[in-house]
């Protein structure tokens, strides 16, 4: 009996024991469960345009940031477009800061071509968490978040005071969030050094990085002509006119994507020309008039243009073969971001061993076991371009391997151990950082790769 009751005392103190470390474990603010828990929190708010909840994700950052102890503030250079500065003060205010930038809003979404709802964080058996934002780029934000309170608890005190930054409308040009922070007498008292900011997917085992990015040319083109009857052969018809310059631009177009289909360029080195409009012909009740040339057609182009490349050479191919005026045609620009900074250079940032800030990132991510794959250029535009083109280096990165590439896609997701793995990236990122207390200077962001 006695042997029994001791037995029976032992299981039940074994079952108090398993009890205390599963409470222990759910209350651990740094464990698995709570930090997906936390990233779910986020996907939930739907700062999907056109009406992104920005002031309830603003709550949740300043809530997050609260219990990390980081000074705050909210600033608004447009009405209802909050950017959370977060602030993690370093030893040593002297030395330049690090700003770790992300943006909280999101594209919209076509709900029913989703297998989960896109705002409930859905995790299914595999551990994929399906939501707009867990790649582009909501999972990039918590992730700093999560690797700051990792670095507190292991005991770490930054050298450099470290900036968080979560901005506004990234999603529809960024003017009105990092544009008007950049140029803005808050971020010129900042004394930042290095931006980073977001990157894209990769479906392979290395992570990608980005030095630069390809400018947006949003180019209309028109072209006029008499109108005339639907029979009529003539000469310089507006639509024949138009279909010409089409024609021009998709040989250029192809010659471009054929070096990316053979393996000799990566998608950010070549000029990408896609049209996206096309308006032509005289409307009618039922449709448009048949018999009738119309006098007037025009055509929009989606061009983005790497900084390696020179933009007088496509200025001139503009005016001289796709909107010639001999052919009654002419151009204009919906938006032009220049492909060089305000010193004449083009914008990008070093990602060689010139620059201490893409050696000390290189090293971090390796010594977090990851793999860095080659430096890239963006094939579209982020954030980035804001601080690159006042000439302060910045890096785009978002670590996610082993990852389909889902930005603005349906079933946009991650998976939660890709995402866990990412905090431990940054966490090894921003000790490196944050450490570091060598001077770099400007050439960083000024050098060519």
């Amino acid at each position: 009996m006695t042997s029994d009751h001791s037995l029976l005392r032992l299981l039940h103190l074994c079952c108090l024991s398993l009890q205390l470390i599963a409470l222990i474990g759910a209350s651990d603010d740094s464990s698995p469960t709570s930090i997906i828990s936390r990233f779910q929190q986020y996907l939930r708010i739907n700062t999907a345009h056109p009406t992104p909840s920005y002031y309830e994700a603003a709550d949740f950052i300043i809530s997050q940031a609260k219990s990390l102890s980081l000074d705050h503030q909210t600033i608004e250079f447009r009405k209802n477009k909050p950017l959370i500065l977060l602030k993690w003060p370093g030893k040593n205010p002297y030395l330049p800061y690090i700003l770790l930038n992300s943006h909280t809003d999101v594209v919209p979404v076509e709900t029913n071509k989703w297998a989960h709802p896109p705002f409930d964080a859905h995790i299914d058996s595999s551990g994929n968490i399906y939501a707009r934002g867990t790649q582009d780029m909501k999972s990039v934000g918590l992730q700093y978040l999560e690797a700051i309170r990792k670095l507190q608890k292991f005991g770490f005190e930054p050298t450099r005071t470290v900036y968080l930054s979560f901005v506004p409308d990234e999603e529809i040009g960024g003017h009105d969030g990092a544009g008007m922070f950049a140029e803005s007498d808050v971020f010129e008292k900042m004394n930042v050094g290095i931006v980073l900011d977001e990157g894209l997917a990769s479906p392979d085992e290395n992570y990608r990085v980005f030095y630069a990015e390809r400018s947006p040319w949003w180019l209309v083109i028109k072209a006029r002509g008499a109108p005339g009857h639907g029979a009529k052969l003539y000469d310089n018809t507006a639509m024949e006119n138009l279909l010409k310059s089409i024609e021009n631009i998709r040989r250029f177009r192809a010659s471009q994507f054929d070096m990316v289909k053979a393996g000799l360029r990566v998608e950010g080195d070549v000029i990408s020309v896609n049209m996206v409009f096309l308006k032509a012909g005289t409307p009618s009740p039922t449709g448009f008039v048949m018999n009738l040339q119309p006098s007037e057609t025009e055509a929009g182009f989606d061009i983005r243009v790497p900084p390696t490349y020179n933009e007088e050479f496509l200025e001139k191919k503009i005016a001289e073969e796709w909107a010639p005026a001999a052919r009654n045609m002419t151009f204009e620009f919906k938006q032009k971001v220049p492909v060089f900074d305000k010193w004449g250079k083009p914008v990008l940032t070093a990602a060689n061993n010139s620059n201490p800030w893409w050696v000390l990132l290189a090293e971090a991510v390796q010594k977090a076991d990851g793999k860095l794959g080659k430096p890239e250029i963006f094939p579209a535009a982020t954030d980035a371009r804001s601080f690159r083109q006042l000439g302060f280096p910045a890096i785009g990165f978002s670590p996610m391997a082993n990852t389909p590439i889902l930005l603005h896609d349906h079933n946009e997701f991650l998976n939660q151990a890709e995402y866990l793995k990412g905090v431990d990236i940054y966490v090894s990122i921003i000790k490196a950082y944050a450490s570091y207390e060598g001077q770099a200077d400007d050439s960083a962001s000024k050098d060519e790769l």
